[in-house]
């Protein structure tokens, strides 16, 4: 067995390796297990194997102190280990994983606020080396903390090339052996994972989706494939604290599973993962077909977030009404000039649509489609960005971020949407709207400051002196125009 760490943060990742033969359906369930324990608390996790030999066990401490585990399989080499590590303190950019923290919100383990503010890249694990380490320096320049991400490739009709590994076994010329997992994949997926980490980006991975279209097969295999993969994937993902599940892209395109099956897959995620990581599955929509967008029922208890796609961010409220969890639009259309009414709105508008979910008290998500010669299309294969919507979404971030946790929608400053703390903070929001004053009525126990905010210039210009009462707000009459309104001492 390789040396052990004895000391592992918490929320850090600790990892038993075994040499051991490879036994019959070594990548099948149940393999090996382990039981650890901290006082009066036990979490059971399980280990899988990755190939030639090697099987691991991974887990995710959630609290200080001496865990001791034991191990348990039917295969000698793997049964009855046991130790203990040391779980210390967090560093400091170590918040831990990201849960719900009420309707509206979330937060880090550690209780400090957590903004979505995301990007879609699909396929961008399947390109090639160059192209990959491209779209992580991209990232790293830009304002998202958190990345939607498929496992499975996806079959592209821009200049649609072969990934650079499959998931399973085998070849699109042979077939796939869906019994067999590809262990370098799922190292070199895991070493992405932890690049996004030390960035401080969430991924959202998307486990199901329908633009296999048969190209592969990934999209209609057999539920017990479907439940083994989950499975598989799960013990070796689970403990990395930036994961999210995001059970299907467009689940209602997928048309060999019912919604049962949906349910039953969602039930093996949850029976896998130790930690409960945040939970969503995603809809589709045909966009000429304004009744067409077919939600899954977010009031299940399975899932922990909204996860939506529609062009009409308005209805964010109506869809927190309707489900009592934090919204997240994370496909309100992309910023591009694809020839397709999803992806070709202009960087305005992309703009526009984050500041309406956010003062509605919703996040919005990116996605860029400008096309490129070789069909590297930032949503698609990711690359370069070479959008103006991530610098204003960056600008906006900082705003948001800079609210006080208890901030949420208001209605009492009329005429624009609003999201703050009554009495305390207003960040208002005129929209298309380009009013040339605004007449608002503050609580006249209290002065506040005003502050004109530009979103497309990324501008804030103070208004003069502090207001009480019944006040009136000279404004610049243009569309993209906010509102920051604080009581001062």
């Amino acid at each position: 067995m390789d040396a052990l760490l004895t000391d592992v943060e918490q929320w850090g990742r600790f990892e038993l390796v075994q040499i051991a033969p490879e036994q019959n359906n070594a990548f099948g369930d149940g393999v090996w297990s382990a039981t650890f324990q901290n006082e009066s608390e036990f979490i059971d996790v399980k280990g899988f194997y990755d190939g030639d030999g090697t099987y691991r066990l991974r887990f995710m401490p959630n609290r200080t102190g001496e865990w001791f585990y034991v191990t348990h399989s039917n295969v000698k080499q793997l049964d009855g280990i046991t130790g203990s590590f040391t779980c210390v303190e967090p560093s400091q950019e170590n918040h831990g994983y990201v849960q719900v923290k009420d309707a509206g919100h979330f937060c880090y383990a550690d209780g400090n606020a957590y903004h979505p503010f995301g990007t879609t890249c699909y396929a961008w694990i399947h390109q090639p080396e160059e192209v990959r380490q491209r779209t992580i320096e991209s990232l790293r320049q830009a304002p998202f903390n958190k990345i939607r991400m498929t496992v499975f490739p996806k079959n592209y009709s821009f200049n649609a090339t072969n990934p650079v590994e499959f998931p399973f076994e085998g070849s699109q010329e042979d077939g796939f052996d869906l019994t067999r997992f590809n262990p370098n994949f799922f190292q070199r997926l895991e070493g992405h994972i932890d690049e996004l980490l030390s960035m401080g980006i969430e991924a959202d991975l998307i486990l199901f989706h329908p633009y296999d279209e048969g190209r592969w097969g990934f999209d209609r295999m057999s539920s017990e494939a479907d439940h083994n993969y989950l499975r598989y994937l799960i013990a070796r993902l689970s403990s990395f604290r930036n994961v999210w599940w995001a059970l299907a892209n467009e689940y209602d395109f997928m048309n060999e599973k019912k919604v049962e099956d949906w349910d039953a897959l969602f039930q093996t995620v949850l029976t896998e993962d130790p930690y409960g990581h945040l939970r969503s599955i995603h809809n589709g929509t045909k966009m000429y077909e304004p009744d067409s967008v077919v939600l899954y029922n977010h009031g299940h208890d399975w899932i922990t977030h909204c996860s939506i796609q529609h062009w009409d961010v308005t209805l964010v409220r109506e869809w927190q009404k309707t489900y009592g969890k934090p919204i997240v639009i994370d496909e309100c259309l992309y910023e591009g000039n694809v020839p397709f009414r999803w992806g070709n709105i202009t960087a305005e508008e992309m703009t526009h649509r984050f500041w309406e979910a956010a003062v509605r008290g919703g996040y919005a998500g990116h996605g860029e489609t400008y096309l490129h010669p070789e069909g590297e299309i930032w949503w698609a294969k990711g690359g370069k960005l070479y959008g103006e919507s991530p610098e204003r979404i960056s600008f906006l971030r900082q705003i948001i971020e800079q609210l006080p946790e208890a901030s949420k929608p208001l209605f009492t400053l009329r005429q624009m949407e609003t999201i703050g703390v009554e009495d305390e903070i207003y960040l208002g929001y005129f929209g298309v709207h380009r009013p040339s004053y605004f007449e608002a009525q503050f609580n006249e126990t209290y002065s506040y400051k005003v502050e004109i905010i530009d979103t497309w210039n990324m501008s804030i210009h103070p208004v003069e002196g502090v207001l009480r009462g019944k006040s009136t707000i000279q404004l610049p009459a243009k569309p993209g125009m906010a509102l920051r309104i604080q009581k001062v001492d």
